[in-house]
Formats: structure tokens, C-alpha cells, sequence
């Protein structure tokens, strides 16, 4: 699909390929992009890092081919030298003249790193540093960053954070009403995530209305197995439904989303529960897999259709906190040019589109039954054409989003 930002075109002696590894903590997915058009020359992932049996599957873009590896790999170092492996058998490996950067994908960049940031030990020691607000990415962004400069230490690196996209936010938007010396002691505010989705369908949305971002206001639905929204206003983001962590807001596929935080004193003091056992309870043992035992959507709507009355009630409860952010976010945008949804049900999943939209037609919001019913991987428009406000469905590519990023900043340094 196009970038709402179409990548400059390099100057003919200028390395064109940037490779996007974005590291977890048993896992590597990458993809290998030439930015002279933003076409993908390679993707893969490897998974199960650690375990008996890890697997790597890569996939050369130009032949269709997809091989798959099944062996133990016992880090991600070993997961990276795999995936060089691989590239390297179709001609693209890291020791290419052609590979310009590499950029990774960090998920708390806190408000220290409000854009993109070429990696340099400096900037290694402060994520490391944030690793309180965010024990279960960054340690394995950081080991993704540590291996692959290990392997290129003569190649620009650059850091693209998550939460880079939210720092425009307001204090009045980013601050917990909590003691402020407490909160400043421990960096406790709002931070938001999925960033570079939001920037990259924000920009978009912009384009296929045919407007500047500058001159759009858009409230972003980022609906996955982790969901968040945003309303963001002529480019800029002023609010978010993830906080601290990518725990608060919306109901997703296993996190609560917003809670009455004396839930957590309750299960602590009556139920007897540890920290530990009410983490895990709640960012992996509840929002749709705890309501009614599945998180993914399109078994929900296969249950609902047949009659069950526990998916249905999951449903319900999805749409109605979904409906609850959007009117939020009207509110907080004051005018709206469009409603946008992105990401696996966002994209796909008509019947939350729908659903989402029923009844919020005094805000000026609707959708084409017909419209909306289409299945297609391009951006397009879901409402009538008389409707106030465009409701639209961008694909979200957060991958090239992260190359554009990394590719524009090295070129500044050029």
C-alpha cells in the first residue's frame, strides 16, 4: 500500500535498503525495505528464541519463496546471525554496500526521546534506564539493538519509539492526578503506545481525504490483540488511551483496559493475590480471553452468531468502552474530520466497524453497509458521502513507517 509520506528517492550513489528488526523478548521479526520506493525485498520472524525448538521463517519477496528453519537457536544473537544467514542466501545480506541503516523498533523511549535517535551508548544506558516503565520490551529491544551492533558496528542504528508519537500530549492530558513529587520521582504520567501506527494512519488518513495532516483532525482506532486510540490534532497526538503502560483503555484481547485501580487493593487484601498474580491476571488473563474465553474476534462472531451469550456480552462490552473513547475523543478534538480504523480487527472485522459506529450519528458519524462490507488491503472510506465526518479504514505499516524514519534521519547525516 502507499506511505501517506512517500519515501524521498535516494541520490544514485546512496545505499537504499534499511532493515527493521523488531526484537521480543522470544522473538525477531524483520523486514528488509528498499527505500528508493518502499517495496519489501525480504520479511521473516523467528520465534520460540531460547526454547527446544525455535523456527525462523523468511520469506524473499521478489520470488514468493518462503523457507523455514527448525532448530534450536539459544539468543538472539544467534537469532540475528540466522536472519543474516538467510538474507544472505537471496543476495541481501548485512554485509550488502547497499543496506543504509538498520532501525529497531523500542517501545519506551519515555520523554527523553521524542523522535527517532541514531543508537550511541549514550542512548543504549537511557533505555536501559527505562526498563521500571517497561520490564517486558525494552530489555529485549535492547538485546535486538546490542546484537545487531555487534554484527554492524559500522553501520548507522537508529531507535524508533512508541511512545515517541504521544510526547505531544498535553499536561493536562499526560499528568495522573497523583502527588506530582511522586509521580516525577518514579516518571509515573501517561505515555501512550502503538506510536508509529498512529503517526503512519494519522498521515494517511490525511492523504486519502486529500488534505494536509496539518489540517486534519482524526481520532485513530488502533484495534489488535492490543488496542488503543487517539486523537490526534493537525499531526500532532493530544490524547491516548495507553498510559503508563500499554495496559490502560480500551478492552483487548487479553488486557482489562481501564480499571478502578481499588480492584487491585480488593484482590491484593480479600483475595489474597500477589503483584505478580494480579499482573499477569490482568494483562493476559482478561479483556476478551477473560470475558468469554476467546480473543480472537472472529471466533467471538462465529460464537455470537450461533447463539452464545457469554461472546455476545464480550462483544458488547468491547464496543461500548470502544464508543466511550470515541465520543471522548470528540470532545477533546472539538471538530472532527474523520474516524479511522486500523490494525488486524480494525481492518478487518466489519461488524466492530459497524458496530462502533451505530447510534453516534448526532456526532456525524456513520457507515455504508455496502462499503463497509468490502474486503481490501488498500485505505478507503466506509461512510456516506453525506455523512459530516469520514469514516475511513487505512492499513496500518508500521515497519515502513519505522524505515522512513530511520532512512530520513540518516539521510540528514549524510
Amino acid at each position: 500500500m502507499p506511505d501517506a509520506t512517500p519515501p524521498a528517492a535516494p541520490s544514485p550513489a546512496r545505499p537504499s535498503r534499511v532493515l527493521v528488526l523488531n526484537s521480543g523478548s522470544s522473538s525477531v521479526k524483520y523486514q528488509l525495505l528498499d527505500m528508493r520506493d518502499g517495496e519489501r525485498l525480504a520479511v521473516g520472524l523467528v520465534e520460540r528464541i531460547g526454547e527446544e525448538t525455535s523456527r525462523l521463517r523468511h520469506t524473499h519477496v521478489a520470488t514468493g519463496t518462503t523457507r523455514e528453519r527448525n532448530e534450536p537457536i539459544d539468543g538472539h544473537g544467534a537469532a540475528l546471525k540466522a536472519v543474516a544467514e538467510e538474507l544472505g542466501q537471496d543476495g541481501l545480506g548485512l554485509d550488502s554496500p547497499e543496506l543504509a541503516a538498520i532501525g529497531h523498533r523500542v517501545v519506551h523511549g519515555g520523554l527523553t526521546f521524542t523522535a527517532p535517535t541514531v543508537i550511541d551508548d549514550t542512548v543504549l544506558a537511557e533505555i536501559e534506564r527505562l526498563i521500571p516503565v517497561a520490564p517486558l520490551h525494552n530489555p529485549a529491544n535492547l538485546t535486538g539493538i546490542r546484537t545487531a551492533r555487534a554484527l554492524r558496528p559500522d553501520l548507522p542504528q537508529v531507535a524508533v519509539f512508541d511512545t515517541a508519537f504521544h510526547t505531544t500530549m498535553p499536561e493536562s492530558a499526560a499528568r495522573y492526578a497523583i502527588d506530582v513529587r511522586t509521580a516525577d520521582q518514579h516518571r509515573i504520567r501517561r505515555y501512550g503506545f502503538h506510536g508509529t501506527s498512529h503517526a503512519y494512519v494519522s498521515r494517511a488518513t490525511a492523504r486519502l481525504l486529500g488534505r494536509a495532516p496539518e489540517d486534519v483532525n482524526v481520532i485513530v482506532l488502533h484495534l489488535g490483540n492490543g488496542a488503543s486510540a487517539s486523537a490526534v490534532r493537525g499531526g500532532r497526538c493530544v490524547d491516548t488511551s495507553m498510559g503508563l503502560t500499554p495496559l490502560e483503555g480500551l478492552v483487548m484481547g487479553t488486557r482489562s483496559g481501564d480499571l478502578d485501580p481499588a480492584v487491585i487493593f480488593h484482590l491484593a487484601r480479600v483475595g489474597g493475590m500477589s503483584t505478580d498474580e494480579i499482573d499477569t491476571l490482568l494483562n493476559t488473563r482478561s479483556g476478551l480471553i477473560g470475558l468469554c474465553g476467546d480473543n480472537d474476534m472472529r471466533e467471538i462472531r462465529r460464537r455470537i452468531d450461533e447463539g452464545d451469550e457469554q461472546a455476545e456480552l464480550a462483544f458488547d462490552i468491547y464496543i461500548h468502552r470502544l464508543k466511550k473513547y470515541i465520543g471522548a475523543y470528540c470532545a477533546v478534538l472539538g471538530r472532527v474530520d474523520a474516524v479511522v480504523f486500523t490494525a488486524g480487527v480494525g481492518e478487518n472485522a466489519s461488524q466492530v466497524r459497524e458496530a462502533a459506529m451505530a447510534g453516534l450519528e448526532p456526532l456525524g458519524l456513520a457507515v455504508d453497509g455496502e462499503l463497509n462490507a468490502v474486503r481490501s488491503d488498500q485505505p478507503r472510506l466506509i461512510s456516506p458521502e453525506d455523512t459530516r465526518v469520514a469514516v475511513a479504514v487505512v492499513p496500518t505499516d508500521e515497519e515502513l513507517e519505522i524505515a522512513t524514519q530511520t532512512y530520513a534521519l540518516v539521510g540528514k547525516s549524510d
